[in-house]
């Protein structure tokens, strides 16, 4: 009985001409675009509640409710034009999740409630002032300001507009629309003023029975009587008035189910409704998003939480109504318990900024909010446990698209800052690049802070911002040997050149730690973190990890220390676009082993997270000029390895690649002059070993004959 009367009533209420748009074909920007001088500055009074804004006979006002403005622009426009324009007119703005915001040029600077009010979507550039309720598309905007900027006004009247009339049957039809609202909205009654017997048996027939009544008053929720309809009212505009209304009525199926019938004024596709809008804050920046109002007041009353209605369900999200949604930084979709709605969660969510969604996934446990509360579910669990739409570490191609585009134009400047020492450093790892994360180790003693310490120099020379944490050396000494191989010369044996060469190492973005010794890795991050956002650190040198670990926990194994100081120091890379080199030192080897990446202190965790593994190897039994070599074993960039040899200089503590095919790794049975002192005792005794070697070789030369092999039988010959 009731969905028959609903029925006859709505098409009572709702039964009205279609629209002809009968100029819809002159609406389009090409046919505009020439004649912005068509904007008239003189408002035609009109009553506000109409929601239209009509201008002077022959032009064509800004309607709210005109579906002919949702078109999209014949010529394709993208995010980057419309703020490449944006910013060719000095106007500012905002980038928000789903649309620009930029300062409304349709409201007095004297009366502007909020810096940017109004809204150009980013796929589409339709745009929308939210306290003049004007809307259109980017070529109209563009009009509007080019006008602005031709008058030299500071604002347009909302009432001008660019384009045609309405026709006379779209006014009329609006007209009856507007009062329809109005009859049914006054003759419906609130379900608090109504008998507690009457109003618990409506609520028992929409199942809403554990919706409260305080809930029902505060969502403005009626009775229509004539049919048994629950009236959803739609506030909006600057005056939040009354704009549309939504009329629900329930029936019994034969398997005891409830299927519910809904009618709109005005018609659907120009309700733009969501229900609940008017109770959240201005600064509220959570939402839950529902797809039926019944939801919308089941969270609110479970959780507290600010929350909406889509107009039309999971059917569609409008892109008009985008602009009132900017305002949250974490949108809950919660649209029904069916896959039906899981579908539509995920399309909504890329509408809506996918980084900031959450998507309540339907299932037994989760269903709709409002069967939830009357199933006793804590809805506030159900809301917790919902699903990031996209995790951040996941974007799709779209949003890579032009970043790969740069990345093939300007391969050279991917590939990172190219060191001017190192140039087979060069030939492997392409360059230095942010973000990443260089394991260094060699044996103790082979100079692995001198050579690093010239390897950072190198890259600062370049512009390379460097913050050096050195715990195992003092900053004055790493000073010292920085300054001499910027200089390239011992300064203590040229004092008289050491202001010069110290102005201009001071000029360099250069800057230390004052730590030493074992330090707590928190304080450490806490000033690598400062250092980035005060000097745009690019690139921070550890030296070295061991002297990190002394200040954790003692119970806890140090190779799961290890563990956690390595991981800290891979998402400080990641997360703050800075390459860290972290030097760590190697476990013990033979003396006549060249370490390799397993050779390096707790291996596993350092060697997966870095980016780039490089090893400073030594020959200790070799005691020639080559016998250093640096060995890249991972490059995780473009995948090259290799090794090449390193001289160290030591007048001016500086390593230099030699000129390839110059030297070889060989024994000699000299010591070179200037070997390090650290080196003198073993290369005297394996000098004398090969002296004796060789007079022994001698010796048996002159006395014992040669044996021989004849190539034409290989028997042994013997020669005098």
């Amino acid at each position: 009985m009731w969905r028959g009367l609903l029925l006859r009533s709505s098409t009572c209420l709702l039964q009205v001409g279609a629209p002809r748009f009968l100029l819809q074909g002159c609406l389009t920007s090409p046919f505009l675009r020439p004649l912005p001088q068509r904007l008239l500055h003189r408002p035609f009074p009109i009553p506000w509640g109409t929601g239209y804004f009509l201008t002077h006979t022959g032009t064509r006002g800004y309607k709210k409710d005109t579906k002919s403005t949702l078109e999209f622009p014949v010529t394709p426009i993208t995010v980057t034009d419309i703020k490449q324009y944006l910013r060719s007119k000095d106007i500012p703005f905002h980038d928000g999740y789903s649309c620009l915001h930029i300062p409304s040029i349709f409201v007095d600077l004297s009366t502007r409630k909020e810096v940017f009010s109004l809204f150009i979507d980013k796929t589409t550039g339709q745009f929308l002032c939210k306290d003049t309720l004007v809307e259109g598309s980017w070529e109209d905007l563009q009009d509007c300001l080019e006008v602005m900027q031709k008058d030299g006004e500071e604002s347009l009247n909302p009432n001008v507009l660019l384009g045609y009339p309405e026709s006379v049957e779209e006014q009329e039809e609006r007209e009856r629309e507007l009062r329809e609202v109005q009859r049914i909205w006054s003759t419906s009654v609130p379900l608090t003023d109504l008998p507690e017997d009457e109003a618990q048996l409506i609520k028992t027939m929409f199942q809403i029975t554990k919706i409260s009544n305080a809930t029902l008053k505060k969502f403005g929720v009626r009775l229509f009587k004539p049919t048994k309809s629950l009236v959803f009212p739609w506030f909006g505009g600057p005056d939040s008035s009354l704009k549309g209304v939504k009329l629900l009525s329930a029936q019994r199926t034969e398997t005891d189910k409830v299927t519910y019938n809904e009618a709109t004024v005005p018609k659907s596709n120009s309700y733009y409704n969501l229900f609940g809008l008017p109770l959240v804050g201005r600064l509220d920046s959570e939402v839950v998003v529902t797809g039926h109002e019944f939801d919308t007041m089941a969270v609110s009353q479970a959780t507290g939480l600010p929350s909406v209605a889509l107009p039309r369900g999971v059917s569609c999200l409008p892109p008009i109504l985008l602009p009132y949604l900017e305002q949250f930084k974490r949108v809950t979709l919660w649209l029904g318990g069916d896959i039906r709605s899981w579908e539509a969660s995920k399309s909504f969510s890329r509408k809506l900024g996918i980084r900031r969604c959450s998507l309540v996934r339907p299932g037994e446990y989760r269903p709709c909010a409002v069967e939830a509360l009357a199933r006793g579910k804590n809805l506030s669990n159900i809301i917790k446990a919902s699903i990031p739409a996209a995790h951040k570490s996941i974007v799709s191609f779209k949003q890579l698209r032009e970043d790969v585009y740069g990345e093939l134009v300007n391969t050279d400047q991917v590939a990172g800052v190219k060191w001017t020492r190192f140039p087979e450093l060069n030939r492997i790892l392409k360059g230095h690049r942010k973000g990443e994360l260089t394991v260094f180790t060699g044996p103790t003693g082979s100079g692995k802070t001198t050579f690093i310490s010239e390897l950072a120099l190198d890259l600062c020379m370049q512009g390379v911002n460097t913050l050096w944490g050195s715990f195992e050396i003092n900053n004055v000494r790493l000073a010292k040997i920085m300054l001499t191989q910027f200089a390239m010369q011992r300064l203590e044996e040229n004092l008289e050149h050491y202001d010069f060469w110290a102005d201009k190492f001071e000029e360099l973005p250069l800057y230390f730690m004052t730590f030493h010794g074992q330090q707590n890795i928190k304080t450490v991050l806490d000033t690598m973190q400062h250092a980035v956002y005060l000097y745009d650190i690019n690139h921070v040198v550890i030296d070295n990890l061991q002297f990190m670990m002394g200040q954790e926990n003692l119970s806890v194994d140090k190779f799961a220390v290890q563990d956690h100081i390595i991981g800290v120091f891979r998402k400080f890379a990641t997360n703050s676009s800075c390459h860290v080199t972290l030097i760590i030192h190697p476990r013990k080897e033979e003396d006549d082993r060249e370490l390799q990446t397993a050779s390096i202190f707790g291996s596993a965790k350092a060697s997966q997270e870095a980016d780039n593994v490089l090893i400073l190897q030594e020959k200790k039994l070799v005691t020639c000029p080559g016998r250093r070599s640096l060995q890249v074993t991972k490059n995780r960039f473009d995948g090259d390895v290799g090794i090449f040899p390193l001289d160290f200089i030591k007048s001016s503590l500086t390593f230099s690649t030699p000129i390839k095919g110059k030297h070889k790794l060989r024994k000699v049975n000299t010591k070179p002059e200037n070997e390090e002192e650290d080196e003198a005792t073993a290369a005297a005794s394996k000098k004398e070993e090969v002296k004796k070697d060789k007079v022994e070789k001698v010796k048996g030369n002159t006395k014992t004959p040669r044996t021989v092999k004849s190539p034409a039988n290989g028997n042994g010959a013997i020669q005098k």
